[in-house]
């Protein structure tokens, strides 16, 4: 009833070895989870503690408000094979705690949370990577080493997005607080606070435009609409409001949380939703100028639950295109590991589609080279996918992958080509971020214990691959022993017709081939 946890050693009673505080009603469940060293505790107005037995601090707290814990308290239990702590109220309320996974001793990370985004500054040839633990790290380009760190604060927020400026030396991250941030990332000083009044919602994607002569930061998100800043550096006000929305984006926007944005100079802007629809916009104007929504393939109608959602969208702007009169084309995400592509202009229109993932994993990612029309296309479980969009001719045949290995044993949530190296970033929720040849071969991990020199190939970690990558089971090597009608990958990927697929040509430098699915040899002969 006086709200306070009290310790005891049993050998020793005349007074207890400590006490917890910080509960504001009286408590009416506690447990001991001896093989954490934990303390969970929920008070009668819904509060639920976490406490450190030996430290004697709380490690967490669930307000009522946040776990949605209403009425009176009937029962609670803490069940340590499910790290959960369920309570009986007015409903069931179950609280899982979020472990941090133990690392093996042989894998190499980069940090000690999940990454959300990584980018890199052609300015300082330097890479800069967050996490959804808020910490910022800034890397060497040409060695791997750390360079600098900060944030990471109790209080902060899950950064979800980073850009960087049009010169590179001012990084900008979106978070879960509906807030974007302009940083000096070589000392860590926030410059400027970017953020509407009222509520706000997480910020989903974040890009750096330019139109015509001037600057923008823009930001997406769970709020629907599209918040556009401008970009004066010698405003010295620390925090700034969006300009007004346009009047097209309040009447005809998203109905859905808008994930992604792209913009193609000078004047078009796409957006997509996690309904599947994509807008094009006239950046100038505000106007929408076409709207799109993925096709669905006949076998795909009835799928429920099907993932419509469309994570990433990239223009492709090049003269070398036959399929586009316009040579300006939008790729997007499609359903179950496909790519879609859209002529923008006129009107807009569907031109095709091919699946780009070879297990039908969605496309989180997608990269192109400035002066070819090579696509690089990453997947929820770790792959990278080479095309060339010159020989993409949906009427007559669909695109063969001219390259892809395993980067990541997760969703990769970063991927940039960096053309003057000819190297490949990405980054992962495996905790990594890593460095690859244009070809797909393993440089290394940022954070590892040997520096690498990007242009002496000796120093780089191949033929190597990643721990991980090397022993987890999507990784099966290409062997005549797999090649049987009951493989592994056929149960992941059901589809059985390879030439519809754009099945990946095998490579010197592919050390982690996927086996052949049955059926690809008779499709070929066909």
């Amino acid at each position: 009833m006086d709200r306070l946890i009290r310790m005891w050693n049993p050998h020793f009673s005349g007074k207890p070895t400590g006490v917890l505080k910080g509960h504001c009603a009286p408590i009416v469940y506690v447990c001991i989870a001896t093989e954490d060293s934990h303390i969970f505790s929920v008070s009668i107005d819904g509060t639920a503690k976490i406490w450190h037995i030996q430290d004697q601090c709380c490690l967490f707290t669930a307000e009522p408000k946040a776990s949605g814990i209403r009425g009176d308290m009937c029962a609670c239990s803490y069940s340590s094979a499910m790290k959960s702590l369920y309570i009986a109220a007015d409903s069931m309320a179950a609280l899982s705690l979020k472990i941090r996974p133990r690392l093996h001793s042989r894998l190499t990370v980069s940090h000690n949370e999940p990454v959300m985004c990584c980018g890199y500054s052609e300015e300082f040839r330097q890479v800069v990577s967050c996490t959804d633990g808020s910490v910022v790290k800034v890397w060497d380009f040409d060695s791997g080493r750390q360079v600098f760190e900060f944030g990471g604060t109790p209080d902060s927020y899950v950064i979800t997005c980073m850009t960087f400026d049009h010169k590179g030396r001012r990084l900008i991250t979106g978070g879960s607080d509906g807030c974007l941030k302009i940083w000096n990332f070589n000392n860590g000083q926030c410059l400027k606070t970017l953020k509407k009044d009222g509520e706000r919602h997480e910020v989903c994607d974040c890009i750096f435009l330019k139109v015509h002569r001037n600057f923008y930061v823009m930001s997406v998100g769970r709020d629907r609409k599209i918040d556009i800043y401008s970009d004066i550096p010698e405003d010295l006000h620390h925090v700034q409001r969006p300009q007004p929305s346009w009047q097209d984006d309040l009447k005809n926007g998203h109905k859905d949380d808008i994930l992604c944005a792209a913009q193609c100079p000078p004047s078009l802007l796409a957006t997509s939703s996690y309904d599947g629809e994509i807008i094009v916009w006239n950046a100038v104007s505000g106007r929408v100028q076409c709207r799109f929504v993925g096709p669905l393939q006949a076998e795909q109608q009835n799928v429920e639950g099907l993932d419509v959602s469309v994570p990433c969208i990239i223009f492709l702007k090049n003269s070398k295109l036959q399929q586009f009169s316009s040579a300006t084309a939008l790729l997007s995400s499609g359903v179950m590991g496909c790519i879609n592509l859209w002529s923008v202009l006129g009107g807009g229109k569907f031109v095709g589609s091919f699946k780009a993932s070879r297990f039908q994993q969605k496309i989180t990612k997608l990269a192109k080279t400035d002066k070819t029309t090579l696509l690089y296309a990453a997947d929820r479980i770790g792959y990278i996918y080479v095309y060339n969009m010159e020989k993409f001719a949906p009427k007559i045949k669909l695109p063969q992958a001219e390259n892809f290995w395993r980067a990541h044993t997760s969703k990769i949530t970063g991927l940039q080509i960096v053309d003057n190296d000819q190297v490949v970033l990405t980054s992962s929720t495996d905790c990594t971020v890593r460095l690859w040849s244009a070809h797909g071969e393993f440089i290394g991990t940022f954070g590892q214990s040997e520096s690498w020199s990007v242009h002496i190939s000796s120093s780089w970690k191949h033929p190597a691959v990643p721990y991980e990558v090397l022993i987890d089971p999507l990784s099966m090597p290409d062997h005549e022993a797999l090649n049987s009608k009951t493989q592994f990958s056929e149960a992941i990927n059901p589809d059985k017709t390879g030439a519809d697929r754009g099945e990946p040509k095998s490579e010197t430098h592919s050390r982690l081939r996927l086996p052949p699915t049955p059926g690809d040899t008779d499709t070929e002969e066909d």
